[in-house]
Order: structure tokens, then C-alpha cells, then sequence
């Protein structure tokens, strides 16, 4: 696979991403949902703090060093693109490591600039040890609600698509409210679950194996006779 079909892969998924977050930044109020198909599909706005999939980690600090590991992960995501690129690995394996380096990059914009370029957003209140909301829109401004590094991931995919209470006869959950699949996410996240799983379920096609020295001793040996 060529390198310059990875960089469009990865910039086209960076930049709906970011798009649908500006989006909905700037149209949603925190909070609040809006039908795309029917019930089973929302774009339900809320901000995450922490990491993917609503996920939370430790306050002001949790995030921070959240996001330098984001940033580490970037930085080594170029390295290692450019490596198995050069190696010419398979391009199953190729495609994985792009969305999830697609993915990464789309969350840290958030978490390094979001703070800096939004006028709202949610901000860590010591007394409460949460984060507490904000009313209205959020708009680009000067002054934003945040230092750098410490901006919200902007989450907004929701797929309520079975919703309902456990029978009575359930251990533990029986007669309590259930909702599936009940997580807010967005495409950077998306992209970074698609090639996780995708490498876990086809491993060994994907994953170059690396042979035993013994046998390649032999194989050595066999082709000399």
C-alpha cells in the first residue's frame, strides 16, 4: 500500500470527524439529541473529559497526562506508519494501523485545542470533583474555556437500538432498565474500535508471524542441497 493513500485515508477520516464535532459543537446544546434515523440513531452532544466512550480518568490531572499519552501515541503512530509501510506489510494490516492513528490524531485536536478556540465547555469544579455542564451554544472565540491540552473530546453517535427491562427472573438486573448499545462516541473513536477488533478477529491474516529460527535453519539448509 502506498504511502499516499494512507495520508488520504487518514486525513479524510480526521477531517469528518472534525467536521461533525465543530458541527455539533456549535449547533447543539450540551446534552440535547436530534434524530438522524428514527430513534435507533442520534446525535446526542455531550463532552468527554476522559477518554473514549465517556470514560473518565482522574480530574485535571487524569486528563493531562491522558492527553500527553495521546500525543506519545501520535508521535509514535508516524514511526511505525512509515515503518511497516516501508516493509511492505500487508494492506489489511496497513488499514488498521491508519484508522487507529486517524483516530488518535482526531481525539488529541480535541484535547489539545478545543479548550483554546471554544468560548463553553465542560470545566473540572474541585468542590463537586466532576465536571460540571453549560448552558446555550458554544462559539469560536479568543478566550476559550480551556488551557492547551486540557480540551473536551466532542462525542455525538448514539445507537439506542434496543431499549427495555430485564425480566424479573434475571440475576442481579431483573426488572432494571437496559439499553443497547448505550455508549456516545464519535468517528475518531469509531476508527480506533474498527481497526482494534478488526486485527483481533484476523490476526493471522493480517499480523505477519514471525517463523521459528530452527526452522528457517532448515529451510537454509535444505536449499543448499
Amino acid at each position: 500500500m502506498k504511502k499516499i493513500h494512507v495520508i488520504l485515508l487518514i486525513t479524510a477520516i480526521v477531517f469528518f470527524d472534525q467536521w461533525l464535532k465543530i458541527h455539533v459543537k456549535t449547533n447543539f446544546q450540551l446534552n440535547t439529541a436530534r434524530p438522524v434515523f428514527g430513534e435507533w440513531f442520534q446525535l446526542y452532544f455531550v463532552e468527554n473529559p476522559g477518554m473514549a466512550y465517556g470514560w473518565k480518568f482522574g480530574g485535571n490531572w487524569g486528563k493531562l497526562a491522558l492527553t500527553i499519552f495521546r500525543m506519545g501515541a501520535v508521535v509514535f503512530g508516524v514511526y511505525y506508519l512509515n515503518k511497516i509501510i516501508k516493509e511492505k506489510y500487508k494492506t489489511g494490516f496497513i488499514i488498521c494501523a491508519a484508522l487507529i492513528f486517524a483516530g488518535a490524531v482526531g481525539n488529541l485536536i480535541d484535547s489539545c485545542f478545543y479548550g483554546l478556540i471554544f468560548d463553553k465547555g465542560m470545566v473540572f469544579i474541585p468542590q463537586m470533583s466532576d465536571y460540571a455542564g453549560y448552558p446555550g451554544l458554544a462559539q469560536f472565540s479568543g478566550k476559550g474555556y480551556g488551557s492547551f491540552l486540557h480540551g473536551n473530546v466532542v462525542d455525538m453517535l448514539y445507537f439506542p437500538v434496543i431499549k427495555g427491562h430485564f425480566p424479573s427472573w434475571v440475576p442481579l438486573w431483573g426488572g432494571e432498565y437496559f439499553e443497547f448499545f448505550q455508549p456516545i462516541f464519535n468517528i475518531a473513536d469509531a476508527a480506533i474500535s474498527t481497526g482494534v477488533i478488526t486485527l483481533l478477529v484476523f490476526q493471522k491474516r493480517l499480523i505477519p508471524q514471525k517463523q521459528d529460527s530452527s526452522h528457517d535453519l532448515a529451510e537454509t539448509q535444505e536449499s543448499n542441497n
